[in-house]
């Protein structure tokens, strides 16, 4: 089992304010990794890096600077996804894969964070109250089909009529991560299962 587990994650903006705001909403979705990582006294990182490309160098560092520990990078898809991860980035962004870097090393969320964010579809009507439209968003089991762009438009016109305003990427993202059922999320985001075992095998 290892000692330390430190995810490099896509978000947060440019302020530390952001990161600290969807640091602590991931920390809330994870709450059930990080309660089995505590009990095997194993170290949990989360690192909110900001731009993608941030996340990348992050993690490319942490290889060589953390060596014992397992570092994953987790970062949106941006688009459908057809290939194991790192093939995906490497046709996307291009990245390559690092050496030392192993299959599981890399995580998507498919294809934004906000896939994760419609598999609770009464998370966020809960959260939003009066004026949320559940109609306005996709209906669909698997979330990782929904487009990147129908995704933000969803949530948009979801949210408009609502006391807390258009949905916003950092404030609300941050708090809604901590209010999905990430059962739900894994069984309607086959990214989101892969991450999950991966840290569940890590943990066991």
């Amino acid at each position: 089992m290892v000692k330390e587990i430190r995810l490099y994650i896509e978000g947060g903006g440019n302020t530390n304010y952001g990161k600290a705001r969807l640091r602590a909403g991931f920390g809330q979705f994870f709450e059930e990794i990080v309660q089995r990582a505590r009990m095997r006294n194993v170290r949990w990182q989360l690192i909110l890096c900001g731009p993608r490309d941030a996340a990348f160098d992050g993690f490319r560092h942490a290889l060589k600077d953390h060596p014992a520990a397992f570092n994953i990078l987790l970062v949106d898809s941006e688009g459908p996804v057809s290939k194991p991860p790192w093939a995906h980035l490497a046709t996307r962004d291009p990245w390559q894969r690092p050496e030392n870097a192993s299959d599981d090393s890399c995580q998507l969320m498919v294809q934004t964070a906000e896939a994760w964010l419609m598999a609770d579809p009464e998370a966020l009507q809960s959260y939003y109250g009066k004026g949320f439209a559940l109609g306005s968003l996709p209906k669909t089991n698997n979330v990782e089909a929904i487009p990147k762009i129908a995704l933000e438009g969803a949530l948009d016109k979801a949210t408009q009529g609502t006391q807390k305003g258009r949905y916003h990427k950092i404030e609300h993202c941050s708090d809604l991560l901590g209010k999905v059922d990430p059962a739900l999320v894994r069984a309607r985001s086959a990214h989101c299962e892969r991450l999950f075992t991966v840290l569940e095998g890590l943990l066991s």
